[in-house]
């Protein structure tokens, strides 16, 4: 019985050892992933200097396929109120997802290349889900923008904690007080993070709109004079 009982404490010692085995190592996978976006893009028209580009992101009212859709409450609509000439690039979000900022910063580096853009003078602006979308954007890639314009944008935890990443960033932000789709205490919240590290932040806040601040915000030509006279 002794002898057994020796053979099994053995035993279970190897049992031990054999779960005790640690392995080190490493792992790398190339993993390729399509990117697809529909956009409209609207370039000025015999125009052989340079020209900004404002890249416009829409709410999620207009995600789909129907491409007409992303010119409703945008700059478009204003236009004419826009001193000089700029470049317009209006992607698409597809049907039930939220902006893809990968696929946003590739498409913007391939209309900057392809076209004659002023890669010191890109400006990014959205609206609700569109806000959302600039807001993640432009911390993912603040060198790429000149100045950004995030307008009653749900804002999440994420983007408060990485805040600093647009201390050296032109923006104003704008929201209605009275919207209730969005509060302002998104945009509020993410001021207060950004006004002691930004001196440029400015927050407007729309004393008679509910969430449709856009067309405060986009008819208003000194929107477009401020937007404009940014440069990287």
């Amino acid at each position: 019985m002794r002898i057994k009982t020796i053979q099994i404490i053995i035993a279970l010692g190897f049992s031990l050892m054999t779960f005790a085995q640690e392995t080190k190592g490493s792992f790398a996978k190339e993993v390729k992933v399509k990117l697809s976006l529909n956009y409209i893009l609207q370039l000025p028209e015999n125009q052989k200097e340079k020209f900004p580009l404002l890249v416009f992101l829409h709410g999620s009212g207009e995600r789909g396929t129907d491409l007409e859709l992303v010119k409703n409450h945008s700059p478009f609509t204003y236009q004419h109120l826009i001193p000089s000439p700029v470049a317009i690039l209006a992607p698409q979000c597809p049907e039930n997802v939220w902006w893809d900022s990968t696929a946003l910063y590739q498409l913007i580096l391939d209309i900057s290349e392809k076209y004659n853009i002023d890669k010191s003078r890109i400006y990014l602006t959205g609206l609700s889900m569109g806000g959302w979308g600039t807001w993640k954007l432009a911390e993912e890639h603040p060198e790429l923008f000149a100045a950004i314009a995030p307008i009653c944008a749900p804002v999440d935890r994420m983007m408060l904690i990485n805040a600093d990443k647009l201390k050296d960033m032109p923006l104003k932000i704008y929201h209605g007080a009275l919207d209730d789709v969005v509060l302002p205490t998104d945009s509020i919240e993410m001021y207060q993070k950004l006004k002691g590290i930004n001196k440029t932040a400015e927050l407007i806040l729309f004393s008679n709109d509910n969430h449709n601040s856009w067309d405060s915000t986009y008819s208003n030509p000194k929107f477009y004079e401020w937007l404009l006279a940014q440069h990287k």
